[in-house]
């Protein structure tokens, strides 16, 4: 079960007389039609199990991003990119004003995404008490 498997390079495809991808990229044009999820993060926060429990309609909580602060766009769960939320014929959209170093999407990290302090870890739980919906 230890046989070594040697397996051909795949060889960029310019039928158009296009240059090669950059050098790093290799054939990532084969994988366009492969699907990704994107989702586009606000903030988060950290609650107990009661917490969660005690939320209702109109409950409020509150996230650990200022309302002025660029939003993150990840893919699959990793942040790649920053923006603005803008309203696009009544739907949401995200304006990108700032894409991320790979190795910052890569690992997850950024240190402008981060706690604040600069040093790229994640960012502090900011425990919320929902607040009741009014009666």
């Amino acid at each position: 079960m230890t046989d070594d498997l040697t397996l051909p390079q795949l060889q960029p495809d310019s039928p158009d007389g296009a240059p090669p991808p950059p050098a790093g990229t290799g054939d990532l044009h084969r994988l366009a039609a492969v699907p990704v999820d994107l989702t586009v993060e606000i903030g988060r926060t950290q609650m107990t199990v009661g917490e969660t429990l005690d939320l209702r309609e109109g409950s409020v909580i509150t996230l650990n991003r200022m309302a002025d602060e660029p939003v993150d766009l990840l893919v699959n769960g990793i942040a790649v990119a920053r923006g603005e939320v803008v309203v696009i014929d009544e739907q949401f959209g995200l304006r990108l004003t700032k894409v991320l170093d790979p190795a910052q999407a890569v690992s997850g990290a950024s240190a402008e995404s981060g706690d604040g302090d600069g040093d790229g870890d994640a960012p502090e739980a900011n425990p919320a008490t929902p607040v009741p919906a009014a009666s």
